[in-house]
């Protein structure tokens, strides 16, 4: 499988990232078995966090067995001092490992997350109460070995990942949205216009992950969670076809990764396309923009 330079970080990832959320709807041997499978098609590049249910628990045995292959990265959705200490620790636990090569503050989507992840006084807090955000907690984590590398992941405005590439000097990689869907709705649509933070990324040598690249649209309004086909918060595409044009279209733009979509039973298809990947042509590109433009996105608006 190809795998392109992580921004600055030094480390080349495989241009698929394995989403290990999909390990939380298998029992631990079918967890295993799909480890072994991702690790064999060439995928060296690992994303979990402690809101995927028992992922950190599941990928924990192969991950033992396989450390030095993988590039792990996990997240936090605490934005405190405290709140992002105590989290570091419960997932090193839960995975087994003494380090975690990338350590991403997870689903910022609002600026008052931001302004306590970067310690800046927040006016619910009494000047003794005063926290020093979650970032100090970072690089005081890095500084003891504990993490890598430190990251964000947003599928918020895009307005708001930019001031966060702009205001967190420490970060050398970001996760963000980014499909043909939402690059058809144009400069004429700024909340979905997550080019421009591929743009910035890329200027400031920050690695880029895709995540809901194989997002279709919403779920039915009238289609009951528990009627849905797949284990994923949007309607994924799924037929071959379709999750090669996908995975062709957001890496064509110079994305350094996508992650798979969640349910496991897309994970082998999508496998088989980043390993078969070929660039797109603008022609192509702009065909597929053309045949969605008037799709729903799979982004709700900030």
């Amino acid at each position: 499988m190809e795998t392109r330079p992580l921004g600055d970080t030094g480390h080349d990832s495989s241009v698929l990232t394995f989403g290990a959320i999909a390990l939380n709807f298998l029992e631990q041997d079918d967890a295993n078995e799909m480890v072994e499978d991702v690790l064999d098609a060439g995928v060296n590049h690992f994303d979990v966090a402690p809101t995927y249910g028992d992922a950190e628990v599941k990928l924990a045995p192969k991950l033992a067995e396989h450390r030095e292959e993988i590039f792990l990265g996990c997240k936090t959705q605490e934005r405190t001092y405290y709140g992002a200490w105590g989290e570091l620790h419960r997932s090193l636990d839960r995975l087994g490992v003494d380090k975690i090569d990338l350590y991403q503050f997870h689903a910022v989507t609002r600026y008052d997350e931001l302004e306590a992840i970067t310690g800046e006084y927040s006016p619910e807090m009494s000047q003794g109460d005063h926290d020093p955000g979650a970032l100090q907690a970072f690089i005081e984590a890095k500084e003891e070995g504990l993490i890598d590398h430190v990251g964000l992941t947003s599928h918020g405005d895009p307005a708001l990942i930019r001031t966060a590439i702009k205001e967190i000097p420490e970060l050398e990689t970001v996760m963000f949205p980014f499909n043909y869907t939402l690059a058809a709705k144009g400069a004429e649509a700024p909340e979905y216009d997550y080019a421009s933070v591929l743009d910035l990324a890329e200027e400031k040598g920050l690695g880029t992950l895709c995540i809901k690249g194989f997002a279709k649209g919403p779920w039915p309004d009238d289609l009951d969670e528990d009627d849905r086909p797949y284990n994923t918060w949007y309607e994924p595409y799924d037929t071959e076809d379709e999750l090669v044009e996908c995975l062709r279209f957001a890496l064509s733009h110079g994305m350094t990764s996508i992650p798979n979509a969640g349910d496991p039973d897309l994970v082998p298809a999508i496998l088989e396309a980043a390993q078969a990947y070929e660039p797109m042509s603008d022609e192509e590109r702009a065909a597929l923009k053309a045949r969605a433009r008037d799709a729903d996105s799979p982004v709700p608006a900030p």
